[in-house]
């Protein structure tokens, strides 16, 4: 089969590879979309530890069933469309019982430390599948993981109705952010971007624009706000800069919640925190009861992205990774491995 294969820093080859063989358990998808993850980009340039060459990279994926292991295939069927959450985890330990799979210790993650979907096809546990909703296409599928990301996170802070939210960051994630945040009744959702067109993409879904990164932005945020400040800063950003923005944008009692994670060492003014009962809050990935929660709402038409979505052929990914490290503003790439994807239930193509 074809694959994308990530051989060295800023070095992606399309190449043959053996297709993979589902073990008990497992079952071999057919993908028809995977994603390129902002967090994958810190792995194009050789920057994460999480992936090391060589690797096949995609956690965002959709696609349909080729193939069942041996043992139970739980619901997977040959021919079904589906998606599948990419964190496998252990199953048994104190976390997996206790549904956050995503904080077990001995997760692993598609595209990551195992072959992800940025190929004709994918292995995958039986257990991760989740059906396709008849009349959602596999393209809107395969963004249930960073809508995921988004869901969780919104319920994480425990902003409610009344309260203010910042998004710094209008990436796939911050505009599912801002979605999901009006989707909860959030009135005031400010957000900010240095990208104008994703700025523009931030607005149309009907975030309130602040001025760009930068020493200005707490005192724009602060004057949309009486002078308080957000009662929740969403950083999906990841840098040293969106973070310590967040928190200076911040009211006191409020929350800052951490997506991103492009830097990993930041300087913060901690008395900040101390003064002001301001909480910062980490967020990785999500919760089954997320996952699913986000594909319903796609199916739903609550959330979804359409601007700035691009599709391209498996062996055009490479110039898409490079293109989006050089600061490309589409809004999500979908790489389609294995040609046109079969169109959803009660539509035509």
């Amino acid at each position: 089969m074809r694959a994308l294969v990530y051989e060295a820093p800023r070095v992606m080859s399309l190449r043959e590879v053996d297709r993979p063989v589902p073990g008990p358990g497992e079952v071999l998808l057919r993908v028809a979309y995977s994603g390129i993850c902002g967090s994958e980009l810190s792995g194009f340039l050789g920057q994460s530890s999480l992936r090391t060459p060589p690797l096949v990279f995609g956690h965002e994926l959709s696609g349909t069933v080729a193939e069942i292991g041996a043992g139970d295939p739980g619901s997977a069927t040959e021919g079904a469309r589906v998606t599948a959450n990419p964190l496998v985890s252990c199953g048994s330990c104190d976390y997996c019982v206790t549904a956050r799979h995503h904080l077990c210790r001995d997760r692993a993650l598609l595209g990551a430390s195992l072959p992800g979907g940025n190929a004709e096809y994918v292995v995958v546990p039986a257990g991760a599948i989740e059906p396709v909703p008849d009349g959602l296409s596999l393209q809107d599928a395969a963004m249930a993981e960073p809508a995921a990301c988004a869901v969780h996170a919104v319920t994480l802070s425990g902003i409610d109705a009344a309260g203010s939210a910042l998004v710094v960051g209008a990436g796939p994630i911050g505009l599912f952010l801002i979605q999901v945040l009006r989707a909860h009744g959030v009135a005031r959702v400010l957000a900010t971007d240095r990208n104008p067109e994703r700025r523009r993409m931030a607005a149309r879904l009907g975030a309130v624009l602040v001025g760009d990164h930068g020493e200005q932005l707490p005192a724009d945020v602060r004057e949309l706000t009486g002078g308080h400040g957000v009662c929740v800063a969403f950083d999906a950003a990841g840098t040293a800069e969106t973070r310590r923005t967040c928190l200076a944008a911040t009211a006191p009692g409020g929350r800052v919640m951490l997506i991103g994670l492009h830097t990993d060492a930041t300087t913060l003014p901690v008395n900040s925190l101390v003064r002001g009962e301001i909480a910062a809050q980490g967020v990785f990935a999500y919760p089954q009861a997320a996952f699913r929660t986000a594909l319903a709402w796609l199916a739903g038409g609550r959330i979804g992205l359409t601007d700035g979505v691009v599709e391209v052929a498996l062996e055009d990914g490479p110039g898409w990774y490079q293109r989006l490290v050089d600061g490309d503003p589409a809004a999500k790439v979908l790489i389609r491995p294995t040609g046109a994807a079969p169109a959803p239930a009660g539509v035509t193509a």
